[in-house]
C-alpha cells in the first residue's frame, strides 16, 4: 500500500513539473510578443518634440561598431498641417561633425516608410513615458535597427532593462547606451531632405 502511495505521489510530482516546464516554455514567446507589440497609430501630440537617442541596437555587428562611435543622435516629429502626415527630422553627431536628414512622412497605422532609402519604420511599445521606440527594417527586414529616443538624456535602469529585453527578443546584440554628457547637434528646421551620411552608412 505504501509503495502504491509513493508511486502515485511521484507521478503527481512529475506531472506538476511537466506542467511548470510547459508553462515556462510558453511564457517566453508571450512576453516577447507583448514587448514587441506595435503601437496603434500614434497621436501627433504624443509624438511632437525633439528627443535624444538614449540607446540603440543593430542586427549587423559592423553597423553596431558605427553606432558605438557616434556621439549622439536625435529624432523629431512635427506637424505639417495634416493629421496623418508629419515632418520627421533626424540628426547624428560623430567626430564633432553633425549630419541631418529630413523627411515628409505619412503614418500608416503604427508604421511609416522612407521610400527613397527603402526603410520601413515601426513605432513599438515602450513603458517609458516620454520615449519613442523606433524599429527600422532596412531592405525588407534584411537588417534591423532599434532605437530608443527620450526627452531625457538618461533613463532609469528599469527602462533601459526593458529595452535590453526587447533587443534580446529580436535576437540582436545588447544595446549601446549613449553617453548623456556628449553634445547633441543644434536644431536645424528645414523641410528639404538632407542626407544624414551616418545614417546612409548605418541605417
Amino acid at each position: 500500500m505504501r509503495n502504491l502511495s509513493n508511486t502515485v505521489m511521484l507521478a503527481v510530482a512529475a506531472a506538476v513539473l511537466l506542467l511548470s516546464l510547459v508553462s515556462v516554455s510558453h511564457s517566453v514567446p508571450l512576453a516577447c510578443e507583448d514587448l514587441l507589440q506595435p503601437l496603434g497609430q500614434p497621436h501627433l501630440r504624443g509624438l511632437e518634440g525633439r528627443r535624444t537617442m538614449v540607446a540603440g541596437s543593430i542586427s549587423n555587428l559592423t553597423f553596431m561598431e558605427l553606432l558605438r562611435s557616434r556621439d549622439s543622435a536625435t529624432a523629431e516629429f512635427s506637424s505639417n498641417g495634416n493629421e496623418s502626415s508629419l515632418f520627421f527630422r533626424r540628426s547624428g553627431r560623430s567626430d564633432g561633425n553633425c549630419y541631418y536628414a529630413s523627411y515628409n512622412i505619412t503614418l500608416e497605422g503604427s508604421s511609416f516608410t522612407l521610400d527613397d532609402i527603402n526603410i520601413t519604420t515601426t513605432f513599438v511599445h515602450t513603458s517609458c513615458h516620454d520615449c519613442i521606440l523606433l524599429k527600422f527594417d532596412v531592405e525588407s527586414g534584411k537588417r534591423q535597427h532599434v532605437y530608443l529616443f527620450s526627452k531625457r538624456r538618461q533613463l532609469e535602469e528599469m527602462e533601459i532593462e526593458e529595452f535590453r529585453d526587447q533587443a534580446k527578443c529580436l535576437n540582436i546584440p545588447p544595446p549601446v547606451v549613449m553617453d548623456p554628457t556628449k553634445e547633441v547637434c543644434p536644431e536645424q528646421h528645414t523641410t528639404d531632405h538632407k542626407e544624414d551620411k551616418t545614417e546612409a552608412k548605418s541605417n
